[in-house]
């Protein structure tokens, strides 16, 4: 586009948002992300650790193990 590379491009998103929303909303919105993208990472987590546990669980149940209760 324009003979316009990714790095070029990123820089003028970058100056007119901050034209538009200010350095202060910036910032805010980029906490946002972080804080967005740290839940996620946790949920996905916790999500493995569950199906981790059940995958052990069935795996003691086909081998003659106590059933869970």
């Amino acid at each position: 586009m324009f003979g316009l590379g990714l790095p070029e491009i990123l820089v003028i998103v970058l100056v007119l948002g901050v034209l538009f929303f200010g350095s202060g909303k910036i910032t805010d919105f980029a906490r946002s992300i972080g804080r967005a993208a740290g839940e996620f990472k946790k949920g996905k987590k916790q999500i493995e650790e569950e199906l981790r546990r059940g995958e052990e669980e069935a795996g003691r149940d086909s081998l003659g193990g106590e059933t869970p209760k």
